[in-house]
């Protein structure tokens, strides 16, 4: 688990989450499936039937108020609520039935009951009423009536009044299931936020401990690197990404201290060469007041004596031209072993200059790589306002430290020398001319003079004074080394009207592609290069 990146740590929360709320959400459904069935009982289903139940009841009783009108009346009109009533009860009855579900077996018993003790009332109270009427007269129907008992028409109605109250218990059994699948519903909710909640907690705890202080605790180390801590070994610090981070750093510090030692003897170098320059120079001087004293002697008192060694030599020659003895031979050896030291000198002196070239071999950088690791060294110098930013930058031939210290310095100076109130703004870019990358960084500084454009890549050359501004003027010269290093060559554009811009160029890879950026969108296009 230790060794988890924190993309795979972050994945896996994600995964676990999902699958709980996934989880929540189907038990979500279900819950909804069944509320949605249990409110339909309740509206669509045991209200309607209810409400039947009481008009079926209503239609009996105007069947009754019918028989015994019709009775008393013996007109058929007065029949008519009877039959309407008889009816009414049919449709109701089919009514309720088709509201039933096959579950709902004590309903549709009571269902069953009420049909039958309302066709036993037809046909032992209502039928032989209407039928009496018909044959023997109303006051014979009226006697039958009064004869007769209630007692069926009763039993319908309590078969009713049964069917109704387990429509009722029906109906608050579906309101009591609906009640609590609304319950269940808003406790999904609940432990849905809950685990989104917790979540988000151990998200936030989780890049506290591999990112946020990780970052601080690198952030720190750097920080001692930049105040001149230069062997101060930097640690490996929270998620492997970041360790592997800390380890590039830790390269970088350590390839740039050791070119800073090497700059540092190099220094010391020039400056007692520097020393021994001035030592000459003044010999040259004491030298030169010496051959200025013999040229006059020369030119006055040793004419005469000068004239005659000549002579004498002329006659030498003429006599004993090209009979050399074993002493010339000799002096002729000490001759050209002097020129052969002479020679030896000179060549030492050239592989002097060459100290520090020592390389590792060149490998395929990714500028953008390159100046996103930039941006992140300069982070702290930049400050918020700044704004650094660059578009389809190619992949060069190089060591990729030493790209890196040269964008560092450019960008660099571009941050030192900003104008006063004004945000810095920094942009890279890059184009191809022919077999070689034109790389531009351009920024909104104070700008360069035009006076200045060659004395600004000499080492240890300022164009300010000290105090104010910081660093010891070898940046510039620093990044021409690294440039014609790569092969490329580096200069000035004096044509922008404001801050500075310089151009370098890299060779192009070979078999690489070229990205244009069209100027009308921005939009790059990929031709072959």
């Amino acid at each position: 688990m230790r060794r988890w990146t924190l993309r795979r740590r972050i994945a896996a929360l994600c995964v676990t989450v999902g699958v709980l709320l996934s989880a929540l959400a189907v038990y979500a459904v279900i819950t909804a499936t069944q509320h949605n069935r249990q409110l339909d009982d309740v509206l669509n289903r045991t209200s309607p039937m209810r409400a039947a139940g009481e008009s079926l009841n209503t239609a009996l009783v105007d069947q009754e108020t019918g028989i015994r009108g019709y009775a008393i009346t013996g007109r058929e009109s007065n029949l008519a609520p009877y039959t309407n009533g008889m009816a009414e009860e049919q449709r109701l009855i089919s009514r309720i039935e088709g509201l039933l579900r096959p579950d709902n077996t004590t309903v549709r018993a009571d269902l069953d009951v009420v049909r039958t003790r309302a066709r036993a009332w037809h046909a032992e109270v209502a039928d032989p009423v209407v039928t009496t009427v018909r044959t023997e007269g109303a006051q014979a129907g009226q006697a039958r009536i009064a004869a007769g008992s209630t007692a069926a028409f009763d039993s319908v109605r309590a078969a009713i009044a049964k069917m109704q109250d387990d429509i009722q218990l029906l109906r608050a059994a579906s309101a009591d299931a609906a009640k609590k699948s609304s319950q269940t519903m808003v406790s999904i909710l609940i432990a849905a936020a809950a685990i989104i909640i917790i979540a988000g907690a151990g998200l936030l705890l989780l890049l506290d401990r591999l990112v946020s202080r990780p970052v601080v605790e690198l952030a720190a180390q750097v920080r001692e690197v930049a105040n001149g801590d230069y062997d101060r070994h930097i640690e490996s610090v929270g998620s492997p990404e970041l360790g592997s981070l800390a380890a590039d750093v830790d390269g970088m510090r350590q390839k740039i201290a050791s070119e800073l030692t090497e700059v540092r003897e190099a220094r010391s170098q020039v400056e007692w060469v520097n020393e021994q320059l001035k030592v000459q120079a003044e010999e040259l001087t004491r030298s030169n007041r010496d051959l200025e004293q013999f040229a006059y002697v020369a030119s006055h008192d040793l004419q005469e004596p000068l004239r005659k060694v000549a002579s004498f030599c002329q006659l030498l020659q003429r006599r004993y031209g090209g009979q050399m003895d074993e002493r010339a031979d000799q002096y002729i050896g000490f001759a050209v072993d002097g020129a052969q030291r002479m020679q030896r000198l000179i060549n030492d002196l050239l592989a002097f200059s060459r100290i520090g070239r020592i390389t590792n071999g060149f490998t395929d950088v990714d500028l953008d790589r390159v100046l996103t690791e930039v941006r992140s060294q300069l982070e702290v110098r930049a400050g918020e306002d700044a704004e650094i930013s660059w578009a389809d930058l190619p992949t060069v031939e190089g060591e990729e430290p030493l790209l890196t210290t040269l964008f560092v310095n450019l960008i660099g100076n571009s941050l030192k020398f900003r104008r006063e109130g004004v945000p810095p703004v920094v942009r890279i870019s890059a184009r191809r001319e022919d077999d070689e990358w034109v790389v531009n960084v351009r920024d909104n500084g104070i700008g360069i003079e035009a006076e200045f454009a060659d004395k600004v890549f000499v080492i240890f050359q300022r164009l300010h004074a000290r105090d104010a501004y910081e660093g010891t003027g070898i940046g510039l010269a620093i990044v021409k080394k690294i440039v014609e290093y790569h092969g490329g060559r580096i200069w000035l554009d004096l044509d922008v009207e404001e801050g500075t811009s310089v151009n370098f160029t890299l060779p192009v890879v070979p078999g690489a592609t070229d990205v244009e950026v069209t100027p009308t969108d921005g939009t790059p296009e990929e031709v072959a290069a």
